[in-house]
């Protein structure tokens, strides 16, 4: 056994590094000065005696045993988080810190309900947000950057454990005086092609409405262009297409201020279903289960 082993806060700075690809913005990331956070790296090449980033005035660029310490750096600083996970579970429920994700398409319009509640009856609770799209999170999960997730199915998770919260309907928004005037219940071959609004690559939501519209044509022929759902409400308010909004976006007034209509959707697959996700087997499935109560109550 080697008598100096690495340390976890070097593993941090080699994961933050590699996530990164800057030195400046990896140490920013660590809360640490970059003068630091290199000579960390530095220590822990000349720890294992080999060179993990080849460095340059422009590029950093791992080697292959760098990339594959990395991915072994992933595990190990995971299992040291299961590690603290498993110590804080054993004391009062739903109580430490907790770090959860939440998809751009749930944070603005689900969480202001649900904060307020939560601070009031979870008092010991630390919640840390970090808002992501769906990908990310699923990875910053996966790498022990959070410790749970909240976002829209279906949607690539891999092995992890879930609990339902919600079904949450999609909507078709109409701009102002649109010719067709709208009904109650919008089929899918109302939606014109060329004309349709969806939120850029990244986010489930587009996803989740070209699935619920089920017209192949549709994906090739939308517009991928908003950064968020009230930049595409703008977009319809003034007559440039229609859009798909998830209910509680609706519900949470996202249309207030504008003249733009929306309807429900009339399809079999017209929702999503809001999830909370968790590492498989992580000591704190208690916390997630309490808190998935919580977010259902809201």
């Amino acid at each position: 056994m080697s008598t100096y082993l690495p340390t976890l806060k070097q593993l941090q700075y080699l994961v933050a590094l590699h996530e990164h690809g800057h030195f400046g913005r990896a140490a920013e990331a660590s809360f640490v000065s970059q003068s630091t956070l290199s000579s960390g790296i530095r220590e822990l090449e000349s720890l294992l005696g080999v060179t993990l980033v080849e460095r340059s005035r422009r590029v950093v660029r791992f080697t292959a045993l760098g990339n594959q310490v990395v991915a072994k750096a992933h595990r190990i600083l995971r299992e040291a988080e299961e590690l603290s996970d498993l110590v804080q579970a054993s004391g009062k429920p739903l109580a430490g810190q907790l770090r959860m994700s939440v998809i751009p398409t749930i944070a603005p319009f689900m969480l202001p309900r649900f904060l307020p509640r939560l601070r009031r009856e979870r008092p010991d609770l630390e919640l840390f947000l970090r808002e992501e799209t769906s990908q990310d999170a699923v990875e910053s999960l996966q790498h022990g950057r959070v410790d749970c997730v909240l976002l829209a199915l279906p949607f690539a998770t891999g092995e992890v454990e879930q609990a339902h919260i919600a079904q949450d309907e999609l909507y078709v928004a109409f701009p102002k005086n649109d010719p067709r005037d709208p009904p109650a219940m919008v089929p899918p071959s109302m939606i014109d092609e060329g004309r349709l609004l969806l939120l850029e690559d990244g986010h489930c939501l587009k996803d989740h409405a070209l699935a619920a519209c089920d017209r192949p044509e549709l994906r090739a022929s939308a517009t991928m262009i908003g950064t968020s759902l009230h930049t595409l409400v703008q977009m319809v308010d003034n007559g440039l297409g229609l859009t798909m909004l998830p209910k509680m976006a609706v519900d949470a007034g996202i249309l207030n201020g504008t003249e733009v209509v929306a309807r429900p959707l009339k399809s079999k697959h017209a929702f999503r279903e809001i999830a909370l996700i968790w590492r498989k087997n992580s000591p704190r499935r208690d916390d997630f289960e309490l808190l998935a109560e919580e977010l259902r109550a809201g």
